[in-house]
């Protein structure tokens, strides 16, 4: 169920219908627009009465909501989500268009500097990298835990980039919240339902991968998990699913972007490092992702790919990523996007904690 308020609603009369809700027992989600404000309702196992509702002050209408997932339907909320971060201009789901880059895995400080001084000035407003790594092998590099995001706390205090950081479980998923900006969950955990409902308690951004074998619908569903706990800020990645090829490591599905536009509010941006798994056809993929409407992407980039510890045969040199740049910096506009965050920002003048700065909220699209 939707109650949809009126454009000239009051605060105190959201609220008045927030509670009316919570007191029948449901939970209730206030999802401003730019035209008007859209409450979920979340905990109804059957359609709830609309007299309870219907005739409170500052509602226009109740709307059945049919499609499972609710809370990430455009039904609930028709503008783009555009999440935005204090003290920056990077966003998801704005018009600029968000560039996360880094290496597979925070192997060292060296290394994790090198990386990130080298995409920062070529344009990335996002750092990634693992410090918790889900390998296939467990004799592989399984990443540097604390120590790790502590480097990526320094580079964020020396550099300016907003942190994207993996959380496999819900013990890492603690210090994770403590030291990134975005909270990613990877692909293996898509459904990991109890890790979800933890992100959705987190009061970070949530990066949600696609499962490797997930369809749209459990995509979109494993995002209704995170905001049914309360966290509206949830950004969609596509990474590639399995298929029967073999010239690739995954088959990258870009025509899931369109798909989730049209059904939800939610970005999504894409990893074609992960999509294709091999570092000549990331550059095409990227150039794709963004023509067919990606609110951004997730690249790979290590400064010796050939002795990184992870996912080295799909991680782009720095070099690979300034060119990159500039062809992504010549197709946005084509279809109405912007690229921000160009260049170095140094912060040696202030000293910032790890969790400064740090700010996601909804706001409807321009």
């Amino acid at each position: 169920m939707l109650v949809v308020m009126k454009a000239q609603a009051t605060e105190e009369q959201i609220g008045a219908v927030c509670q009316k809700i919570e007191e029948l027992g449901y939970r209730a989600h206030a999802m401003p627009g730019a035209q008007r404000t859209a409450i979920g309702i979340t905990g109804n196992r059957g359609e709830v009465e609309p007299g309870t509702l219907d005739e409170m002050p500052g509602v226009q209408e109740l709307i059945r909501v049919t499609k499972p997932y609710k809370l990430v339907s455009r039904d609930v909320k028709q503008e783009n989500t555009v999440i935005t971060f204090a003290g920056t201009d990077a966003t998801f789901g704005g018009p600029g268009l968000a560039v996360i880059a880094g290496p597979c895995a925070i192997e060292n400080r060296e290394q994790a500097m090198a990386v990130a001084e080298q995409v920062c000035r070529a344009g990335a407003q996002f750092f990634r990298g693992g410090a918790y790594k889900p390998r296939t092998s467990p004799y592989s590099f399984q990443g540097l835990g604390e120590a790790g995001l502590q480097i990526m706390a320094e580079i964020r205090d020396k550099l300016g980039m907003k942190i994207v950081t993996e959380a496999i479980d819900n013990e890492s998923l603690e210090l994770v919240e403590k030291y990134a900006d975005v909270i990613q969950i990877g692909a293996r955990n898509m459904q990991n339902f109890s890790l979800l409902k933890r992100a959705g308690r987190a009061r970070k951004p949530v990066l949600l991968k696609r499962g490797m074998s997930a369809t749209l619908e459990e995509f979109l569903m494993a995002a209704e998990y995170v905001m049914s706990e309360g966290n509206y800020t949830v950004i969609l990645c596509e990474r590639g699913v399995r298929t029967f090829a073999d010239h690739t490591r995954n088959t990258l599905d870009l025509s899931i972007v369109p798909a989730v536009q049209r059904l939800s509010h939610l970005p999504i941006v894409v990893d074609p490092s992960h999509g294709t798994g091999k570092r000549n056809k990331v550059t095409p993929l990227s150039r794709a992702a963004i023509a067919v409407g990606a609110d951004g992407l997730i690249v790979e980039v290590h400064h010796e790919p050939d002795r990184a510890m992870s996912d080295g045969i799909q991680s782009l040199y720095p070099e690979q990523f300034a060119e990159l740049m500039k062809q992504v910096r010549q197709i946005a506009p084509v279809v109405g996007r912007t690229v921000p965050g160009i260049g170095i920002h140094s912060r040696t003048s202030e000293t910032l904690p790890a969790q400064s700065g740090v700010r996601a909220a909804i706001s409807p699209s321009a």
